[in-house]
């Protein structure tokens, strides 16, 4: 298609029955990502710590290699987004992605129960390659029960955004109960059934969605030719090929696989930009918006996903836990952020809803998001220079305020980035955008192990470090959401009328 043509149009979703102003899908939808991050977040609050425990005998040296681990991780299942988009995009559908993806996943779940490090990391690769074709696509299926300029279209992602969250609350405090009360304690923590619990969630999820999928009707089916189950096998097929490849890259050291993802962000732009310039000048405009908006997503990411590595670290070993006779477990932090977005998110989506014209716009809200996460590691940097004891640790209250301050900024990027790509994208890589965006978080996440990896250090985290590390954080992120915040105006131009 030239540039001069009229790009093809967007198919208008059915008219769904609402519930609480919402397609009934939407809950669907709500409750199936619910399941799976209760299984994401019900494994990750442990990965560090039980690498550390199982593979390096407890000790603090450790601490850094489980934080390149943890980055890897993270920074791979959301670059495999790229792939499942493409999958769902021009093979099999988006509702059968969702399907393999979850079965895969939760294969691997399953599979990190055993103690063995090659079968560990297997587990992992499985675990990112069963993601990569659920996350991208079950969050496009959410930008396709909204007509294109529907209102509701912030709200609903927002809405989503919850059912995210309320699994990643539960997840923590109930696995972390299994595994320091039933099964384990403080001191030695049964990680196997985190894990356990963690391929059991996923399950519900599979189950959940595969029930609930005929709301959906033909929204997410094959494309025109791609009914065959053949396709599927192949697919599987390629499953099968991924997994071997991506243990290899958990297996290498983080900077190269940096130097890959940059490569493949690279390579996607490219991508995006032509399907834009097919499309015409608007488009063209509109991608070049996004990718922009892109690489600021990458510096909050960065810093914002310590929460699994360096603050993991800095709780178990600088937070001052006890309160009266009990002691605050090290996974409930991680339960602080998603209840904060539970109570937020709400409000937020109220907010953007009733601010009308006066709404800030998509590039704004992404500044005031590295402002908020900047203002988080202001705190820390307070509470490290000041609020030291003689035992070398910190009060519980700062850490706890962290990841609320870092919530609002969570809630002024996370759900509308997610938004911003099914507003903004070429019509024809919809899908392949919204790799796009997880592939932008995967090269934050990967850099977030890299940097806790200094943090720590060597010889595991003190207070020394501690401070260097979130100071650099505080300037690394401030400096450029005050910059995207002024030249808002200018990104917002390129966008052509996109709210």
């Amino acid at each position: 298609m030239s540039a001069t043509q009229t790009p093809t149009p967007a198919i208008a979703p059915p008219e769904f029955r609402t519930v609480m102003g919402h397609p009934r899908p939407l809950w669907m939808l709500f409750m199936t990502e619910f399941w799976e991050r209760f299984a994401f977040y019900g494994m990750r609050w442990a990965l560090t710590l039980y690498i550390v425990a199982q593979f390096f005998g407890g000790q603090a040296s450790g601490q850094a290699e489980a934080s390149r681990t943890y980055g890897a991780f993270l920074a791979l299942v959301y670059a495999t987004a790229i792939f499942g988009g493409f999958v769902a995009d021009r093979l099999i559908g988006f509702q059968r992605s969702i399907l393999v993806g979850a079965l895969v996943s939760a294969a691997g779940y399953f599979m990190v129960t055993v103690p063995n490090h090659i079968v560990f990391l297997f587990g992992l690769a499985t675990i990112i390659v069963g993601n990569g074709l659920f996350k991208p696509n079950i969050s496009t299926q959410v930008g396709q029960l909204y007509a294109q300029g529907d209102e509701r279209r912030d709200s609903g992602f927002t809405i989503f955004y919850m059912g995210i969250n309320a699994g990643a609350f539960v997840a923590p405090i109930a696995t972390g109960i299994l595994a320091n009360r039933y099964f384990g304690n403080q001191a030695m923590p049964a990680y196997k059934v985190v894990f356990m619990a963690a391929g059991i969630g996923m399950l519900i999820s599979t189950v959940w969605f595969w029930i609930g999928r005929r709301q959906l009707g033909a929204i997410g089916r094959p494309p025109q030719g791609g009914e065959s189950p053949l396709r599927v096998i192949g697919v599987l097929a390629g499953v099968a090929v991924a997994i071997p490849g991506v243990y290899l890259l958990m297996s290498i050291d983080a900077a190269i696989v940096a130097w890959i993802l940059a490569t493949l962000f690279v390579a996607l732009c490219v991508m995006v930009l032509v399907e834009g310039l097919r499309e015409g000048a608007v488009y063209r405009d509109r991608a070049i918006a996004m990718l922009i908006i892109f690489a600021f997503n990458v510096l909050f990411w960065c810093f914002f996903e310590q929460a699994g590595s360096s603050f993991n670290f800095l709780a178990q070993n600088i937070v001052d836990r006890a309160i009266g006779g009990w002691e605050f477990p090290v996974g409930w932090f991680q339960s602080i952020n998603a209840l904060g977005i539970l109570a937020f998110a709400p409000v937020f989506a109220w907010a953007w809803m009733a601010l009308g014209r006066s709404n800030p716009s998509i590039p704004r809200k992404f500044g005031l998001g590295l402002i908020f996460n900047g203002l988080a590691f202001a705190l820390l940097m307070f509470a490290l220079s000041s609020q030291v004891d003689t035992h070398g640790k910190i009060p519980l209250w700062p850490l706890v305020a962290v990841y609320l301050i870092q919530t609002c900024g969570e809630l002024c990027l996370s759900p509308i980035g997610l938004s911003m790509v099914t507003k903004l994208a070429p019509l024809r890589v919809v899908g392949l955008a919204m790799g796009g965006w997880f592939l932008s978080t995967a090269i934050g996440n990967n850099l977030s192990g890299i940097f806790a990896s200094h943090v720590s250090g060597e010889g595991g985290m003190n207070v020394h470090s501690a401070l260097a590390g979130y100071t650099f954080g505080f300037w690394a992120l401030v400096i450029p959401g005050v910059l995207l915040f002024l030249i808002a105006p200018l990104i917002q131009k390129l966008m052509h009328g996109v709210k």
